[in-house]
């Protein structure tokens, strides 16, 4: 049983270093020159490095653009998760921006779109996340939100609420109690 284990260790050592001679053969004789110094070009529509002001935010949500891309439904009804197998996972990705860049093919709603800010004063934009039945921020899962504009959309809209920008509504319900109450029918 003992020389079962060495050869086994053996064999193990001679692949790995065969494949350590493979991968610095592959490094060494590769096309591509990696130069720290020289930057490769950024698509701009996946660039997230430049912000863009409040107002300009304000004002695409009353423009025609944004009515022609959304229409009168929240920003998130039309987004569509990617994911494996039948069900969503409950968690949604960390973030779609990395390095300024959206590293993912099918980003949130929020970073898709590089005119939607998030901030207190854009009440427009976060009454489309407080469900209009109770009142509630809707979840990340319903919504598709990363989970980092999601932690910035809670910020955003707890600040509207303590400075009185958003109203913490729920609709009255008028209830019939004389089904309820028998001694009320008699």
């Amino acid at each position: 049983m003992s020389t079962m284990a060495v050869y086994s260790n053996i064999r193990s050592l001679v692949q790995r270093i065969v494949m350590l001679d493979v991968r610095t053969s592959v490094r060494f004789f590769t096309d591509q020159i990696d130069n720290p110094n020289e930057e490769q070009p950024v698509d701009p529509t996946k660039d997230r490095t430049k912000t863009i002001p409040l107002e300009t935010s304000m004002r695409y949500l009353k423009s025609n653009a944004y009515k022609q891309t959304y229409g009168d439904s929240p920003v998130w009804t039309l987004y569509r998760r990617n994911h494996k197998g039948v069900f969503a996972p409950r968690k949604t990705r960390r973030s779609c921006v990395r390095n300024g860049v959206i590293s993912t093919g099918n980003p949130c709603p929020i970073c898709r779109d590089e005119y939607l800010v998030l901030d207190h004063r854009n009440t427009k934009l976060l009454e489309q996340f407080i469900s209009e039945y109770t009142g509630q921020i809707l979840d990340a899962y319903k919504t598709g939100l990363c989970q980092k504009k999601h932690k910035e959309l809670l910020v955003a809209i707890e600040r509207a609420w303590d400075q009185g920008l958003l109203t913490y509504d729920v609709p009255f319900r008028k209830y019939d109690y004389s089904l309820y109450n028998k001694t009320a029918n008699s």
